[in-house]
């Protein structure tokens, strides 16, 4: 058998094994779930009219807001998601299992692979909870077409990959699973100083181009403009060009990483 059919075919054992990891220990991805899950529910009914205020004109209500919230919520999931990816690959490292996959006839880049797709597949099934969740409290998109529709989860995808090599590379750089977790810290602080929960105006004059060409602010924007129809701008392009250059350096990152001598 040729060395690509192996490739994939142990790939598809390490995702495997990764899936049914996450199902045996579920505390963990609970635990990262609740946490957008919460903040959602916070801004909306503890904060929900006060923030609406400053949303468009000031004449918002708090469905406009949850409308508002939606997209940076999503993709503040796969943030907390993608920590969860930081600590197992950490825990593989360090706890010896990597070390015996050495020694054995498996495809060397089918454990980041296993990690990588099993962790784009956690964040789909967290972006479909926690949008769940946002459609009961009344979130709407009632304008957007199939095509909108496709292409916002397209990004969907594609924002989890990067944040996922990303992940990767702060697991396989830590030390242990508790200094992978800390490493991986940005991945949910990055959404809150973005525009996932005030717009970018609304922001000291100072700190608003920190907030408008971080990661986040680009995605949510398209995001935003995808689904409810508001303007995407330059912000389109600027979110896959960020999710193409965190996939190139979490990928060469996290391959450099996996070949230095075993822990």
């Amino acid at each position: 058998m040729s060395s690509l059919p192996l490739a994939v075919r142990d790939s598809t054992t390490m995702l495997r094994r990764n899936l049914l990891h996450a199902r045996r220990y579920p505390s963990m991805t609970l635990n990262l779930l609740l946490t957008p899950v919460m903040l959602l529910l916070l801004f909306v009914y503890v904060f929900g009219e006060v923030m609406s205020a400053g949303i468009g004109d000031g004449g918002a209500d708090r469905s406009d807001y949850i409308a508002y919230l939606i997209p940076g919520i999503l993709l503040m999931t796969i943030g907390g998601t993608t920590i969860g990816t930081a600590v197992s690959v950490s825990m593989d490292m360090t706890e010896g299992i990597v070390a015996r996959f050495r020694t054995m006839a498996v495809s060397r880049g089918s454990v980041l692979i296993g990690h990588v797709v099993g962790s784009v597949l956690q964040c789909v099934a967290s972006v479909v909870l926690v949008g769940a969740v946002g459609v009961a409290i009344g979130f709407r998109s009632t304008d957007a077409t199939a095509l909108e529709w496709l292409a916002a989860l397209g990004l969907l995808v594609l924002f989890s990959l990067a944040l996922t090599w990303i992940a990767v590379g702060m697991g396989l750089s830590g030390p242990n699973p508790e200094a992978a977790s800390n490493n991986a810290v940005p991945l949910i602080f990055l959404p809150l100083v973005s525009s996932a929960f005030v717009p970018v105006d609304a922001m000291p004059g100072w700190f608003q181009p920190v907030a408008e060409y971080q990661p986040f602010t680009p995605a949510i924007e398209t995001l935003r403009g995808l689904l409810l129809g508001s303007e995407i701008g330059h912000n389109g392009w600027l979110a896959v060009a960020w999710c193409l250059v965190l996939v190139v350096l979490g990928y060469f990152w996290s391959r450099s990483l996996f070949g230095r001598d075993p822990r």
